[in-house]
This record gives C-alpha cells, sequence and structure tokens, in this order.
C-alpha cells in the first residue's frame, strides 16, 4: 500500500514539475517573442515580418525544449525521441530543400532589405514594381500591370538593381546628326532643350559631347541628372523637344543609309 502511495506522490510531483516548467516556458517564451518584436519597432530600416518570423522561432522552440523536460521526468527516454525528431527534420529539410532555400532568401531580404515595397527593381530576370514581399516569395507589377511572383531564393541568388534606392539617376540619350551639321549649332540646340526643362538638375551639370562618329551620323552623347521620380518624363519629353528643336533649326536627323552593289553578269 506504502509502494503504492509513493507511487502516486512521485507521480504528483512529477505533474506539479510538469506543469511548472510548461507554465514557465509558456511565460519565458512569451517574454523572448515580446522582446523580439520590439527590436522589430527599434530597428524600423528592418522589415516587420522577419522579427514576426522569428519571435515564433523562438517562441516554439522554448516550447519544444519544454516538452522535452517534461516527457524526461515522466521517465519517457528523449535521446530516442530527439534522435527520431532529428532523422524526421532532415528528411523533412532534404524533402522541402527548395521551400528552405526560398525561406533563407526571404530571411536575408527581410534582414538586408536590398529594395522595399514601391521600389522599381530588376530582379529574378523580370523588372517591375514590388507589391509585396513574404518569406517565401516576392510579388512585382510590370508596367504593363501584370503580377509576378518570384521565389526568393531566384533573387537572392541573381543581381538585384534597384532604380529607386538613390533619389537621383542619370538619364542617359544619344542622338545622331548628319556630318553637313554644324556641330556648334547642334550642341547648341541640346543645351537649350536640357536647360529649358526644369526637371533637369544642374548639380551635377549636364553632359552634352560628340562621342562617336557613326556610318551614317556624328552622335552626341547627352546625360542629364534627375530626381528619381521624374526619369521617365524627363527622358520622353527630352526627346520629343530635341526632335522639334531640331525641325525648328533645320538640324538633320540622318537615316541609316546602306549601299548595293550589282554584281556585273556580263
Amino acid at each position: 500500500m506504502f509502494d503504492n502511495m509513493d507511487w502516486y506522490v512521485q507521480l504528483g510531483m512529477n505533474v506539479l514539475i510538469a506543469a511548472a516548467i510548461m507554465v514557465g516556458a509558456f511565460w519565458i517564451s512569451g517574454v523572448a517573442k515580446r522582446q523580439i518584436n520590439k527590436m522589430g519597432l527599434k530597428y524600423e530600416e528592418l522589415d516587420d515580418t522577419l522579427f514576426l518570423f522569428l519571435a515564433s522561432l523562438a517562441k516554439y522552440a522554448i516550447l519544444a525544449i519544454a516538452i522535452v523536460f517534461v516527457l524526461s521526468r515522466f521517465g519517457i527516454q528523449t535521446t530516442s525521441l530527439v534522435a527520431l525528431l532529428g532523422a524526421a527534420g532532415l528528411a523533412i529539410g532534404l524533402a522541402l530543400q527548395g521551400t528552405l532555400s526560398n525561406l533563407a532568401a526571404g530571411v536575408m531580404l527581410l534582414g538586408f532589405r536590398p529594395f522595399k515595397i514601391g521600389d522599381l527593381v530588376d530582379v529574378g530576370g523580370h523588372f517591375g514594381t514590388v507589391k509585396a514581399i513574404s518569406l517565401f516569395t516576392t510579388e512585382i507589377a510590370t508596367n504593363d500591370n501584370i503580377q509576378i511572383t518570384i521565389p526568393n531564393g531566384d533573387i537572392w541568388a541573381s543581381s538585384i538593381k534597384n532604380y529607386s534606392h538613390y533619389d537621383r539617376r542619370r538619364c542617359d540619350i544619344v542622338i545622331g546628326v548628319s556630318y553637313d551639321t554644324d556641330l556648334k549649332k547642334a550642341e547648341a540646340a541640346l543645351c537649350k532643350v536640357i536647360k529649358a526643362d526644369t526637371r533637369a538638375l544642374s548639380d551635377p551639370a549636364p553632359f552634352v559631347k560628340v562621342t562617336n562618329l557613326g556610318d551614317s551620323s556624328v552622335d552626341f552623347t547627352l546625360r542629364v541628372w534627375v530626381l528619381g521620380d521624374d526619369f521617365w518624363d524627363l527622358k520622353f519629353s527630352l526627346l520629343r523637344e530635341i526632335k522639334e528643336e531640331f525641325d525648328r533649326q533645320e538640324i538633320d536627323i540622318p537615316f541609316p543609309t546602306s549601299v548595293h552593289i550589282a554584281a556585273n553578269k556580263s
């Protein structure tokens, strides 16, 4: 009878200790989760999604460790259980290695933030505006408003071009004039067009120089600095204004020409 009583006492003690371990684990995991989330508020340059993921990961890791301790209190051999869980985790990891690589890449993207929502980017071979960034995929919208969902692993494994990162961009335009054109007159016309557009920045100063002697034209290169939001409007506007100014000043933009020599059959 006393042996049974000792068994019940021991069982009760184990239950109380197990309950205390789980209560403590829930409390510690909650504190850890809140602290990690607070770090997300402290470092505003980092994405909140990353800290939500890390907070959840820390919480469940603490609970898993607590469960192992609870099982050991009841005499269950946790060594075999941990080995089994490790083997199962390895098998799952191998089966989901593509998904896990996307997850790892998502953590890196959210941590280092090479781009953010609203940026104009060229990533994974696609060009468009970033609409959403998750742990597994990134969504962009092309200029013709087509949704493209790219696995984060493809993005992290390739170069990333962010056209919105800096507030200024350089607009490059190449314009050809005929060989009989007065080059000083053409250069003055190009400078006039640039100066008339208020979106063109004066610092750094615009660059207008002859840069190539082509087969049928003398090529001017224009390099104009502009605020990123005005880039495309300025480029399209300059092309139109240059054509109109050349027409007013009778400056020719030549067509490519080719000479065909017929073979003499006699």
